[in-house]
């Protein structure tokens, strides 16, 4: 089963040096149900964000959310509440190793849509880099015409 969805992402960092990043995304989205309980979800990535020529995609898989990005952009981020995970984020100006720690995640994505929110904090080699936290909303597109952003 595959829906199309409208995805309305809040994202916000915060380094300890500079005030809170913020960035605000509505997007069409594909949802797909894998399994009982599993579900992906998967959108473009717009000049918005800085990541335009990427598609990315969150896997929603008991208790732990996975958002893999391809195309300018390469990375693999998961987040399980409690745990620590290695990732290598490329980008066009080179790779990084990075550190990700869910202090919580909290999601109600299904079928019908939902609700998807990360705390999270990102290191380079133990040094952290900053807070980031993460909210996403989902619903069912019932054929409405969404401007995307330019």
């Amino acid at each position: 089963m595959t829906d199309n969805v409208i995805v309305s992402i809040r994202g916000c960092q915060r380094d300890g040096v500079n005030g809170p990043d913020e960035i605000e995304l509505v997007t069409p989205a594909s949802l797909a149900r894998e399994g009982h309980g599993r579900y992906t979800i998967s959108y473009e990535e717009s000049a918005l964000t800085g990541m335009e020529g990427t598609t990315t995609v969150l896997r929603f898989d008991n208790g732990r959310v996975t958002l893999l990005r391809e195309g300018n952009v390469n990375s693999q981020m998961v987040f399980e509440e409690g745990r620590r995970h290695l990732s290598m984020y490329e980008t066009p100006y080179g790779a990084l190793s990075i550190g990700i720690k869910a202090k919580s995640v909290k999601n109600t994505v299904d079928e019908c849509g939902g609700d998807l929110e990360i705390d999270y904090a990102i290191d380079v080699n133990n040094v952290l880099l900053g807070r980031s936290k993460l909210s996403m909303n989902v619903k069912k597109d019932h054929g409405s015409k969404l401007e995307l952003q330019q």
